[in-house]
């Protein structure tokens, strides 16, 4: 019980960190000012964060469940995964890992929205922060890419937890977005106060949580591959 709770607050950690990497952060901000400048109060701005919030939880959660399920379902590779999980396990996180110091850098491209999705998002009004959501989650940069199917879903994997891990995941996603939302309701100048202070915390917590990767990695390769600690 104690593993699966660090577990399940290891899942928590790499949401926080995927929300405030640079890429999916700025799409965050960049999606609740431009719903948040249509709909008026600023109660209603935090409400479309709320939403927002939904759709990327809601996306992940059911992407993480449909993932763990297909793998888990097929019985050969269920047999693999139990059997050889701590041996691939080492190799991924040492990428994970290399990614997040920057050792390794992945070029694709982020989200973007076409002009047609753009104007069926503003006729929802409120709305269609739900529907943006769901979208930038889909949208995957290299970061959150490397964290969400280098780190969690393997994570998700050992613990058999296709519910649990990937929701708290989307939640944790979502909390700094809701703390940007109720800035913007506040006024612009506090966005850019908070972002800036938090562009430093994000780049240190990002490698020392690379370097950990790293050195678990090389535990689990040493230990599982080579035998070293057997």
């Amino acid at each position: 019980m104690a593993e699966f709770l660090l577990a399940v607050a290891s899942a928590f950690w790499l949401g926080i960190l995927t929300s405030i990497s640079p890429c999916p952060l700025a799409t965050n901000i960049a999606a609740i000012s431009f719903v948040g400048q249509r709909v008026g109060s600023p109660f209603r701005v935090f409400l479309t964060g709320l939403l927002y919030t939904a759709g990327r939880t809601l996306t992940y959660m059911l992407l993480g469940a449909l993932l763990v399920a297909s793998l888990l379902s097929a019985p050969s590779v269920s047999h693999l995964l139990q059997k050889h999980m701590n041996k691939v396990l080492g190799p991924i996180l040492i990428l994970v890992g290399m990614i997040l110091v920057e050792l390794i850098q992945p070029n694709f491209s982020g989200a973007s929205v076409s002009e047609r999705v753009q104007k069926r998002i503003e006729a929802l009004g409120m709305w269609g922060a739900l529907l943006l959501g769901v979208i930038f989650a889909l949208s995957f940069c290299p970061t959150s890419a490397a964290l969400f199917f280098g780190a969690l879903i393997p994570l998700a994997l050992r613990y058999e937890s296709g519910i649990t891990i990937p929701s708290t995941y989307g939640i944790a996603t979502g909390l700094p977005v809701l703390v940007f939302a109720v800035l913007i309701a506040l006024g612009a100048k506090w966005v850019g106060q908070a972002y800036n202070k938090l562009v430093p915390f994000e780049r240190w917590a990002r490698r020392i949580t690379g370097g950990i990767f790293i050195a678990v990695g090389i535990y689990y390769c040493l230990a599982h591959i080579f035998g070293v600690f057997a």
